[in-house]
């Protein structure tokens, strides 16, 4: 790639306006805070592991999410020792564009765009949807423009106010849940803890990857979206170069383990033996399960420690919810910026303010968020079976896309410049980290209309793989086409602009 001549705008940055953001702001805690937030363990803990249970491996699901996690652990290998040498705000286009090629690189940088933007909205419908049915008072869009005007707000007071918005938040998130799983595993459940059931390869992969095993390693992957997050902060951090990996492994390390140790605490509690069938119980409403996925954990919660917890974990699933809305709002507009100091989009997205943060970016990134409310809210659609699980799909589709152009990337960059990285950073872990996203990647498009909602009339997306109308076809394929559609827009905008090159090779 020669980088040297290569660029795609002569935009330059707005008169004036500042365009650096503000370094030395955040430690591996701070970073940590914001993954972890972005991941929601709480709202995948009620929303997705009841889905996992039932519609995939049973009392196998932990394994399923300990599977996921170790696959992104690998793939955290070769990113981590990559950003020794990237540290921008741009992290993922930046990687691939080192390792890949400028104009893939940019094209990347939209599908990553994309993937944040839809990741943010699904949250904002489903934070909408739930204060309208635990809290009453206003509809679902009143309460998703007030959380709107607080993530707005806050997102411009700088990362760091957010961090400790997220510290506080996280850590009540995190006690509730720790205090469930460690009452429940002492206690043992009915009928005690069962780890072959849950962890063993056998019962992991019942029902092949076609099949139930397949389903539950869906929920999971897409449980885990968010923990990619570290090297956006790259530029705000203390020490980038030692602090981006750290953080990288500790947040992947950190999910892992509280998911797995959560979702069996759950199975134990329930009893590995009728697990399937005590999720039917407690999710169903008037004799349709998963209505109400979240009781599952309410009731356990319950019975194991006390009905106060259960009160204090339903008040806590909304403020995850917020945190990763702020935690969101944080790398999309980052992204934003980056794409407007390189002037691939308008170098006015690249101003910052006077307090450090990508203000153009987030101010760019509540306008779309406060349009789409508006169009559903306008639409008549359903905050949760459309907006939340309609761009939660499409989010975690790019994602994963992604990771593995990152593997390739990651693979690419060491074969040329192999630095002090050794066989293990550079090659095993990103081939092995390509094929567990691969699989991840296909499972989660051949269950994309269970997932979505989406799905073609009179087929059973339970038992049918690809199982998809018009819409969900659309948003399976979109991040593809995105990428296409970038590669070629690199390429027919191929001028000079310093800075583009700064971010690619940074």
């Amino acid at each position: 790639m020669n980088t040297a001549s290569t660029s795609l705008s002569s935009s330059g940055p707005a008169p004036g306006a500042e365009q650096s953001l503000r370094s030395g702001r955040l430690g591996v805690i701070g970073i940590v805070f914001f993954v972890v937030a972005a991941a929601s363990p709480l709202v995948g803990m009620t929303g997705a592991l009841p889905a996992a249970i039932l519609l995939g491996n049973g009392a196998a699901a932990p394994g399923a999410y300990l599977l996921a996690g170790l696959t992104l652990l690998l793939f955290s290998v070769g990113y981590a020792a990559m950003s020794h040498q990237v540290t921008n705000s741009g992290a993922f286009f930046a990687y691939i564009g080192r390792g890949m090629g400028l104009h893939l690189g940019v094209g990347s940088a939209f599908v990553s765009l994309l993937a944040y933007l839809a990741i943010h909205l699904s949250i904002f419908g489903f934070f909408g949807g739930l204060m309208a049915e635990q809290v009453g008072a206003l509809p679902w869009w009143g309460w998703s423009l007030l959380a709107w005007a607080a993530v707005t707000w806050l997102s411009l007071r700088s990362v760091d106010v957010g961090a400790h918005v997220l510290g506080l938040l996280l850590g009540l998130e995190l006690l509730v849940l720790v205090i469930t799983t460690v009452a429940i595993l002492v206690q043992g459940g009915p009928e005690g803890w069962n780890f072959a059931a849950s962890f063993s390869p056998s019962n992991i992969l019942a029902g092949g990857l076609a099949g139930s095993a397949g389903i539950a390693l869906a929920f999971a992957f897409a449980s885990f979206v968010g923990f990619e997050a570290t090297a956006i902060y790259g530029e705000e951090s203390i020490n980038p170069k030692r602090t981006v990996p750290l953080a990288t492994y500790v947040a992947v390390l950190f999910i892992t383990v509280l998911f797995a140790s959560t979702t069996f605490a759950v199975v134990t509690g329930l009893g590995s033996g009728q697990v399937m069938d005590r999720v039917v119980e407690l999710s169903s409403v008037d004799g349709a399960p998963l209505v109400n996925p979240a009781n599952v954990l309410f009731t356990l919660a319950s019975q194991y420690v006390g009905d106060w917890l259960a009160a204090m974990m339903k008040s806590l699933v909304l403020s995850s919810l917020f945190a990763a809305m702020l935690a969101f709002q944080n790398s999309a507009a980052r992204y934003l910026f980056a794409l407007g100091r390189g002037g691939t989009l308008p170098a006015a997205l690249a101003n910052v303010n006077s307090r450090g943060a990508p203000s153009a970016g987030s101010v760019t990134v509540s306008v779309i968020t406060l349009a789409v409310i508006v169009l559903f809210a306008l639409a008549g659609l359903d905050p949760i079976l459309n907006m939340f699980f309609w761009f939660s799909g499409l989010a975690v589709v790019s994602i994963l896309l992604i990771e593995i152009l990152v593997c390739f990337a990651v693979i690419a960059w060491f074969r040329r410049v192999p630095g002090d990285s050794n066989i293990f950073q550079s090659l095993i872990a990103p081939v092995l980290a390509t094929i567990g996203l691969s699989v991840g990647l296909y499972l989660l498009m051949a269950r994309f209309g269970l997932l979505t909602g989406a799905v073609a009339e009179g087929l059973d997306p339970t038992t049918t793989s690809w199982a998809m109308n018009g819409l969900g076809w659309f948003m399976a394929l979109l991040p593809f086409g995105v990428l296409v559609a970038g590669y070629f827009f690199a390429m027919a905008r191929h001028k000079e602009n310093k800075e583009l090159i700064q971010d690619v090779i940074s």
